[in-house]
């Protein structure tokens, strides 16, 4: 862990740029973390900043490495570098990015937090030390570690960060009663602003899942409309056992190689309309009649999906709160009483959830309450 005493304003302020330019790689990173670098020359004077984005192939402290050396190679000599996640020791698409600061003379190394790659874990920071270089680990190391939530999740345990979004009222109700609603046409619950915060969690997952009875009830789009730049389409999920969802809906009819329907129907002539229309079809071994959720994140962390936004309805959302499948759970609350008629939250969940380190934000008189249910960082420890 970081001694306070090794440390300064400066480093942290160093270090917060690094942590502003790692956020320019969310949405063009997966499945790579988003990471950031500072470079400083033994003056004090920044001479390179880089960030990672996948398709560019070069880290962030390789793009800051380039860029402070184009002019002045001897500037970089006895420098210090602030980078996000520390620096990789193994060659991948690219070579170690250890050996590359280790080449440039840096001899002081800030690093947020430790990677939480097995291949990786600690090797890199071994290697800056055993070639004389100061290092120092776990200043702003919270901000890193919530910047790639999804990685850790997925690099450790092969699976998708889940964070699951309701909407909901004070009473944790999610639509009004059955008999007072509108077919295929969603019930707002929360206010244009609050609706206007889910577009950036869309933004930062690769895919986003909804079960068919949202697809019946509201007939939603599940875009990502927050104009952001990204590398690959949001994978558009359904969990439909029975292959009911409607081949006239939104999703259908938008489905351009980005809809994935897991299901446990072997109805070939259902499936192939489907497939006609763009929308992929996975069949899954049933349990109890319903889609395996733990073999469907399987599957997706096998296509590389590090972060799962989950947009799911009273059974989905009770099941996989009652699996234990949820890592961040997102609420919406809206200042309303629907009363117990209206459709709930949550149904008959087995045990009690509680929330801890909650993040409260305001969307004008709605309320965010954001927390993580479990820690995809809780293998990892600071070295």
């Amino acid at each position: 862990m970081i001694d306070p005493s090794q440390t300064s304003d400066l480093d942290l302020h160093y270090m917060r740029r690094a942590l502003e330019l790692a956020r320019r790689g969310i949405g063009v990173t997966s499945p790579n973390p988003a990471v950031g670098c500072v470079i400083l020359d033994r003056a004090g004077q920044v001479v390179g900043e880089g960030w990672h984005e996948y398709d560019l192939l070069d880290h962030a402290e390789i793009v800051a490495l380039r860029e402070a050396t184009t002019h002045a190679h001897d500037r970089v000599h006895g420098g210090t570098a602030y980078i996000t996640l520390e620096p990789c020791s193994i060659t991948g698409r690219t070579p170690p990015c250890t050996n590359a600061l280790i080449k440039a003379g840096l001899v002081r190394v800030v690093v947020a937090t430790i990677d939480p790659n097995p291949a990786v874990v600690g090797r890199g920071l071994e290697a800056l030390r055993a070639a004389g270089i100061e290092v120092s680990v776990g200043l702003c190391e919270r901000e890193s570690r919530r910047l790639n939530e999804g990685f850790a999740r997925w690099i450790q345990h092969h699976r998708p960060f889940v964070l699951m979004k309701v909407a909901m009222t004070l009473d944790a109700r999610i639509a009004p009663p059955p008999a007072q609603q509108t077919p295929h046409a969603p019930y707002w619950i929360t206010s244009e602003l609050a609706r206007a915060a889910v577009q950036p969690l869309r933004w930062a997952a690769d895919a986003t899942m909804v079960g068919v009875d949202t697809v019946l009830a509201d007939d939603p789009w599940m875009t990502d409309r927050s104009g952001l730049r990204r590398r690959r389409p949001l994978l558009r999920i359904v969990l439909d056992s029975a292959l009911r969802m409607p081949l006239d809906c939104k999703l259908v009819r938008t489905a351009q190689n980005d809809v994935v329907v897991f299901t446990v129907s072997h109805d070939e002539a259902r499936i192939r309309e489907f497939e006609n229309r763009g929308v992929r079809i996975e069949i899954m071994p049933a349990e109890s009649g319903r889609v395996p959720l733990e073999k469907v994140l399987d599957k997706l962390g096998e296509e590389g999906i590090l972060t799962l936004l989950a947009e799911t309805g009273t059974r989905l959302n009770t099941a996989f709160l009652a699996a234990g499948l949820v890592d961040r759970l997102h609420l919406f609350i809206s200042p309303q009483i629907m009363g117990s008629d209206a459709v709930p939250a949550f149904k008959g969940l087995p045990s009690f959830v509680h929330m801890t380190g909650v993040e409260v934000e305001r969307y004008g008189d709605d309320l965010g309450l954001s927390s993580l249910l479990r820690d995809p960082w809780a293998k990892v420890g600071v070295q």
